[in-house]
């Protein structure tokens, strides 16, 4: 009698722990996590029944000046740092109002379909509605993911619901870059790409054994940083 009462303790709490800690695949990896029901947190915006228009992708025509006015004033409407937003739509489309990706992602800051229509942006191709589109998402990414902006680029690029899952950066060659080129241009460590042609001239060259054991030379200073063998 008392080896079936523990049994059934066991079993009880062996039913609690599964509901809390399972394990998934994910990115290639098996992660404990306690996401086990697929939860989804909906993003803080009204639903909408539009329909995306295509129509006037070849109408908008900015200067890198307008766009850059735009950022800056939909950035303090929702109080992110303006230059974060511009170093991300640099790698997203570098200014291309009309940037379409392989993966069907649209405009100034790459947003995809679905997520056009979650944030109510009827015309992916108009940079005022791309920027503020963009702008708020990250917001709620930032809330998300507690103000850490590198776990918020990853899920920009990424999704959402795999970097929670993972609790840190996916394992994906691509948004590790995004993230680290972001990143280092926006604490000013990696200048822009007009001030690092100009700063490259004046660096010396050094030998750079790669992780392969290729003896690469060079005077480009985000090599030094992110080479792991100097």
């Amino acid at each position: 009698m008392i080896l079936i009462c523990f049994i059934l303790i066991l079993l009880a709490l062996s039913s609690a722990w599964a509901e809390k800690i399972c394990l998934r695949q994910i990115d290639g990896e098996i992660v404990y996590t306690n996401l086990c029901g697929g939860e989804i947190k909906k993003l803080p915006i009204k639903k909408s029944s539009i329909q995306l228009d295509f129509s006037k992708k070849e109408s908008f025509k900015y200067s890198k000046d307008e766009l850059e006015k735009i950022v800056e004033e939909k950035s303090k409407i929702y109080g992110i740092d303006p230059k974060l937003i511009k170093e991300m739509i640099k790698e997203e489309s570098n200014w291309n109002i009309n940037a379409v990706s392989p993966k069907g992602a649209m405009g100034i800051m790459q947003i995809m379909p679905s997520t056009a229509l979650l944030l109510g942006v009827k015309n992916p191709f108009d940079p005022v509605e791309n920027i503020d589109g963009g702008i708020r998402y990250m917001k709620y990414l930032l809330d998300k993911f507690n103000g850490n902006i590198n776990l918020a680029l990853a899920a920009y690029n990424a999704g959402p619901n795999l970097v929670e899952s993972l609790g840190r950066i996916p394992n994906i060659p691509e948004t590790i870059n995004y993230v680290k080129r972001i990143s280092l241009r926006y604490n000013g460590i990696l200048p822009s790409q007009s001030e690092a042609v100009t700063k490259r001239k004046s660096l010396p060259i050094k030998a750079i054994i790669l992780s392969d054991g290729t003896v690469l030379y060079t005077n480009r200073e985000d090599i030094y940083i992110w080479s792991t063998k100097q």
